[in-house]
């Protein structure tokens, strides 16, 4: 398992790049737009994705008065681009967990007589995360006291806050951060965002 590791390190590389995946995107569109009338399937996911990408352009243009047709391409682009990109995120986030899923139960089960193999990596993983944690501890502290507390509490709960509150503060502090971008075009460039919204709104 350690060389294919090794061997799926620069392709993994490559496949996490944004460019990389701007470009995969931008030929899974190319290929739905071109291909899809060979394939049933292909050409309803194509007609569904046309009529989604024609009803956001439509209803953002119902709202926003002066899209221009260099703005409305642009925009029909973009939309289409970032529908295909957020299903592929979806897609490969449920791969991954399947792929999780049945890696815990070879190592449960000891399918194949993984079970040490993985939990070799594993626990190289753990430990190459522990380190810059051990690296901060001080000297008074004793090491189990320290990761007790910050990494492996006794109870056996995540040193973390819950999913909930996880995904309330990620949601506040984007909101906040896309509202200070919109501030700073509203103000001090060419482009009334807060306009466009308040139009959105209304």
């Amino acid at each position: 398992m350690g060389l294919i590791r090794l061997i799926a390190a620069p392709i993994r590389h490559i496949a996490n790049s944004r460019l990389f995946q701007l470009g995969a995107v931008v030929v899974i569109v190319l290929l739905l737009e071109n291909f899809s009338n060979n394939n049933a399937v292909l050409s309803r996911a194509a007609d569904g994705l046309d009529k989604l990408v024609e009803t956001t352009v439509q209803l953002i243009s119902d709202h926003v008065h002066n899209l221009r047709t260099l703005t409305k391409s642009m925009l029909t682009d973009g939309v289409m681009i970032g529908y295909v990109y957020v299903v592929c995120l979806v897609a490969f986030a449920v791969l991954r967990w399947l792929i999780g899923l049945m890696l815990d139960l070879a190592g449960r089960t000891n399918f194949l007589w993984l079970r040490r193999t993985i939990a070799r990596e594993r626990g190289i993983a753990a430990y190459r995360a522990w380190l810059p944690l051990e690296r901060i501890r001080p000297s008074d502290y004793t090491q189990a006291v320290w990761e007790e507390e910050f990494a492996w509490p006794a109870d056996g709960a995540a040193p973390y806050p819950p999913l909930g509150t996880r995904v309330v503060r990620g949601t506040l502090s984007y909101a906040a951060v896309f509202a200070g971008v919109a501030v700073l075009l509203q103000f001090f460039t060419p482009f009334p965002v807060l306009s466009w919204l308040e139009k959105l709104v209304t």
